[in-house]
């Protein structure tokens, strides 16, 4: 069964950066699908923040234009999330996914953003 892996998440202050990984089991390439970051604060909904197309198009959500970024290295089968200036409200556990959300959610990783 395929598994995503969600990495390098931390405890930092507002303005720090992180860099957040995912990647999935062995056999399970996602080279050739649309992906995305999403994240889930406690209470709140999940939500799609960022997405990025096989061909590596991009979007990211309003509420973390200018700050987050993502790419994808096909070679290694790694999507990544370049945050930078986290806020407070950036905190909730970030999880990776395909667009359709139809892979089985991994465990995520906490990021904290504390003053």
């Amino acid at each position: 069964q395929v598994q995503l892996v969600e990495s390098g998440g931390a405890v930092v202050r507002p303005g720090d950066s992180l860099r957040l990984s995912c990647t999935s089991s062995p056999g399970n390439s996602f080279t050739r699908k649309g992906m995305g970051w999403f994240r889930q604060s406690p209470g709140k909904q999940r939500e799609l923040i960022a997405q990025i197309s096989y061909l590596s198009s991009t979007t990211v959500a309003d509420s973390v234009k200018d700050r987050f970024g993502i790419f994808r290295d096909n070679d290694k089968n790694i999507i990544f999330l370049q945050m930078h200036n986290l806020k407070v409200e950036d905190t909730a556990v970030y999880y990776c996914n395909t667009l359709d959300r139809r892979w089985p959610w991994g465990r995520g990783t906490q990021v904290t953003v504390v003053s």
